[in-house]
């Protein structure tokens, strides 16, 4: 019988994120972005080699290794796209991600485009936000507006025809089909 059961109670609860959506947002998305420009970063330094081995024709990668070069957001542009990232709702975080991939993945920038690629998917995100919530707003009016303020002068009356149709002769003149054996006959008094 072990006694580690009984041992977990000194373990402190798995506590949950006390983080705000808003914030966890904000981070998710500059994680994003900062692991973007990393990788295009490391792509930029692969063409470069293999450029430089297209160059030169020998490969001295083995004898000495280049500085890395580290692109990093100045505070000015990290502050703005904060503030951006800010106003995303925590529905469109998702979405914003897979589209600011597919981007980076279809158009392959430079390290220095990788941030103005961001802008413009947050901005799409805000205007999709903005679209969406003005739609709902209009549907919300017309949910709440009463039922009763489009009333019609006119009433229609389906069965009530002063125009003489040939089919309501031909139903006057012929007798009623007989009734079931089990229902009385029923006629209506005819005026001679």
């Amino acid at each position: 019988m072990s006694l580690i059961p009984w041992l977990r109670w000194n373990e402190a609860p798995p506590r949950l994120s006390s983080q705000s959506p808003a914030e966890m947002v904000l981070d998710t998305l500059m994680m994003e972005l900062a692991g973007q420009m990393r990788e295009a970063e490391r792509q930029q330094r692969a063409r470069n080699n293999t450029n430089r081995k297209i160059r030169t024709g020998v490969d001295y990668s083995w004898l000495a290794s280049t500085p890395r070069l580290t692109y990093d957001l100045s505070p000015g542009e990290r502050l703005q796209l904060e503030d951006v990232c800010a106003k995303i709702h925590p529905s469109y975080c998702g979405p914003a991600i897979l589209r600011f991939r597919q981007l980076v993945a279809e158009h392959e920038p430079e390290v220095q485009e990788v941030a103005k690629l961001f802008r413009s998917v947050l901005q799409e995100v805000l205007e999709r936000m903005k679209e969406e919530e003005e739609a709902h707003k209009l549907t919300r009016q017309w949910s709440l507006r009463p039922r009763g303020t489009f009333k019609t002068r006119a009433r229609i009356s389906p069965f009530a025809s002063d125009i003489r149709t040939i089919s309501e002769d031909v139903e006057r003149e012929t007798p009623p089909p007989p009734r079931a054996w089990s229902m009385p006959e029923f006629r209506a008094p005819q005026d001679d």
